[in-house]
């Protein structure tokens, strides 16, 4: 069973069917009874409830009447060959072989609890393989802790990583049994103080073919990249006798999380868009009572862009992604309650992933941040739309259309033509 990231189609997310809001530091005032952190761009209403994960869309389509059909069925079925329909390009038996395999480490993961009720990863955090060391190594400073557990990850095949505050909100009130759907509260230990967000770069030519099964390989090697790093600095901090708790899309909203690290800022498009990738990155994190020093929000212009930009918007096949400004508005029980943010209609964005028998993140592929960041050009485009030249970029975007899908059989050409 996936689950939205807090980023793939509108993830439904990569990004989170409850995405996440960035908005300006000049906020305006809001309402009384609000909880804000305004570096982070983030704005909670005194209506304010912490998401419960049986209202994630992958969820629903499980025990929810209105959503479960033969078709949802078949598109959880289609991650298995013998379920994978072969049809036209971009959606054929190589296609589907390729998008299955790339899942392999996650599914393995998922797999390895399922009997006591959990797909870890996706309704609970990784089981790690040693229990925590009973005496705990001392650092010199928080500082020193923080540096090397940031060059370890990375060690560990992170891309990047940032340090937040353990902030209750963003956990799930509720823990999904998947035998039958039920729920118990969602209890984190008393300890946790920091969380390790862990940023993976997805491939870029690949998400350029969405939408296509071909595209799902994207998602399929994060999720399993981000399984293994995960879980491997999780054990790491165990084994040095401290509390870690490595999750993917488990145990709490991973958005807010990234933005509070200072990896990115939320944007239209439902996904958290960084410097080194734009949209093109997935999340996981790791809860822990190390003592780390935590990260700045950073801003760079994303929410000042995306106020004038919809390219996402009007691409979405199914116009899931809002046209406005951010807002309270809720479209459906998939939606966080009182989060000023950009929002998304997830019944909407997940129909159409039905349809597709596979992942859609069009509003990745056609969004402006998307971008080879070696390239100068590319560089000079951020530099462009982070400041006062943000129109510039945008119309320069257009007018070079890098949002031009790379057609799946010329990314299979490309892969042969490639030297060994």
């Amino acid at each position: 069973m996936r689950n939205y990231n807090e980023a793939e189609g509108a993830e439904i997310t990569d990004h989170h069917p409850s995405g996440w809001p960035r908005n300006r530091s000049d906020l305006d005032h809001p309402p009384a009874e609000t909880r804000d952190d305004p570096l982070a761009g983030i704005e909670t209403g005194a209506d304010f409830k912490p998401f419960s994960q049986r209202n994630d869309m992958f969820m629903r389509a499980w025990w929810d009447e209105t959503i479960h059909s033969k078709d949802t069925e078949q598109f959880f079925a289609s991650y298995r060959m013998d379920a994978s329909p072969r049809r036209g390009e971009g959606f054929n038996q190589r296609d589907f072989a390729l998008r299955n395999a790339s899942w392999t480490v996650a599914d393995e993961y998922a797999d390895r609890s399922q009997a006591q009720g959990k797909r870890e990863g996706f309704s609970a955090p990784l089981k790690p393989r040693i229990e925590k060391y009973s005496e705990a190594v001392e650092f010199d400073s928080d500082v020193q802790a923080t540096a090397e557990i940031k060059k370890i990850a990375k060690m560990f095949g992170a891309d990047l990583v940032g340090i937040a505050k353990y902030d209750p909100r963003w956990t799930y009130s509720d823990v999904v049994d998947v035998r039958d759907m039920s729920t118990r509260p969602n209890e984190m230990p008393e300890v946790i103080t920091h969380v390790i967000v862990l940023g993976h770069g997805m491939d870029y030519d690949l998400v350029k073919t969405y939408p296509s099964a071909l595209a799902g390989t994207a998602v399929g090697a994060g999720y399993s990249k981000e399984a293994a790093t995960a879980q491997q600095l999780s054990q790491y901090i165990l084994n040095l006798g401290y509390e870690a708790l490595a999750s993917m899309n488990d145990t709490a909203l991973v958005i807010p999380y990234a933005v509070q690290a200072g990896l990115g800022e939320y944007g239209r498009n439902q996904m958290v868009i960084t410097p080194e990738f734009g949209p093109r990155v997935r999340f996981s994190k790791i809860f822990t009572n190390l003592p780390l020093k935590e990260d700045k929000p950073k801003q760079f212009g994303v929410r000042d862009f995306c106020d004038i930009c919809t390219k996402c918007a009007d691409a979405c096949p199914v116009k899931a992604l809002p046209f406005g400004p951010p807002s309270f508005e809720r479209h459906n029980r998939s939606s966080i309650q009182g989060v000023k943010k950009w929002t998304a209609d997830c019944e909407k964005c997940f129909g159409y992933w039905v349809k597709l028998n596979s992942d859609c993140a069009i509003c990745m592929r056609v969004c402006p941040f998307n971008r080879d960041y070696s390239r100068p050009d590319s560089q000079l485009f951020l530099k462009l739309a982070r400041g006062k030249w943000r129109r510039l970029a945008l119309w320069w975007d257009r007018q070079t259309r890098n949002d031009r899908r790379l057609r799946p059989k010329d990314w299979w050409k490309a892969l042969s033509r490639s030297p060994e």
